[in-house]
Formats: C-alpha cells, sequence, structure tokens
C-alpha cells in the first residue's frame, strides 16, 4: 500500500508549474515583441504608417496615439486530490483492544473517477489573467524625444515634410 506522502509526490505537480510558467513566459516575450512592433509601426517609421492631417503627414505617436503593453497577473493552479483516512479497532481476548489508522490518497483521474464515482469536471485548473499597463517610461520618454527632433525638422524645413 502506497504512503499518503508518496500519493501526493506521484501527481506531476512540478511538472504542471514549470509548464504553465513557461507558458507564461513565452507569452509574455510575444505580447512585449507585438506591443514593440506596434510601436515601431506607430512611429512612422514607414511613409504608409503616417497619416494625413491638412498638408502634413504625421506618426500616430506625434498624434498621441501609444502602443498597448499587457503583463499576465493572478495566476492560480488549482489541483484536486482525493484523501480518505480510515480508522479501525480490533479486539482480542489475549492482547486487549488495539487501532489501526490508515490513510489514503489518490489523484483524482479517469480511472479513479470511474471507480469511485468521483466527478473529474474542474478537477484541475489552470487560470491567468491578463491586463493593460503602461508602456515603460523610457519608451515614453523615447518617443517624446523622437517627436521633438520631428519636430525640429520640420520647422527647419519650412513644414513641408510628408
Amino acid at each position: 500500500m502506497a504512503s499518503i506522502g508518496q500519493e501526493l509526490l506521484d501527481v506531476p505537480i512540478d511538472d504542471m508549474i514549470r509548464s504553465m510558467a513557461e507558458g507564461i513566459a513565452d507569452a509574455q516575450y510575444r505580447l512585449d515583441r507585438t506591443s514593440i512592433q506596434i510601436a515601431q509601426m506607430m512611429s512612422g517609421v514607414n511613409e504608409e504608417d503616417r497619416v494625413f492631417f491638412g498638408k502634413r503627414k504625421y506618426s500616430l505617436l506625434e498624434l498621441g496615439f501609444t502602443p498597448t503593453f499587457y503583463q499576465f497577473v493572478d495566476t492560480l493552479i488549482e489541483v484536486k486530490i482525493s484523501i480518505s483516512m480510515k480508522s479501525t479497532s480490533e479486539y482480542s481476548t489475549t492482547a486487549g483492544r488495539s487501532v489501526k489508522i490508515s490513510a489514503y490518497s489518490a489523484s483524482v483521474n479517469a480511472s479513479y473517477a470511474n471507480k469511485y464515482s468521483y466527478s473529474v469536471e474542474g478537477s484541475s485548473l489552470l487560470r491567468t489573467k491578463l491586463v493593460p499597463v503602461p508602456p515603460p517610461s523610457i519608451l515614453e520618454e523615447r518617443i517624446r524625444a523622437l517627436i521633438e527632433e520631428e519636430a525640429k525638422i520640420q520647422n527647419s524645413a519650412g513644414g513641408n515634410i510628408t
């Protein structure tokens, strides 16, 4: 009979946590890369990414738009494990009374659910929350510097930048 400690150790919680953490890190990296690509597009580096207002083309950054960044927060991993304890008493005329306590544990899987009529629905849950966050302050500083530089170039060229 396996011990309760061993049964708990057999649940691959570390693999589940590691896999979720790696997935979140990879997703965060991809979100950041996308936000950076959007910031580059908004800078108007390519002519087709500029917008006409009057006789002048502006970048989206010059018009006050900023890229949105996202961050994962409040990650939750929930695993349900069934644990039961059983206590039995035995009486013997020669040895008197003895008490035997046993603990049983099993991870909730399809086999366990079928055998003991335990519902597997929702037996494990992985959840994370994605929220928008402000752009990094250094990016905002660089955007301001870019806009000021663009304005100086426009002023020195007589306002005819397209």
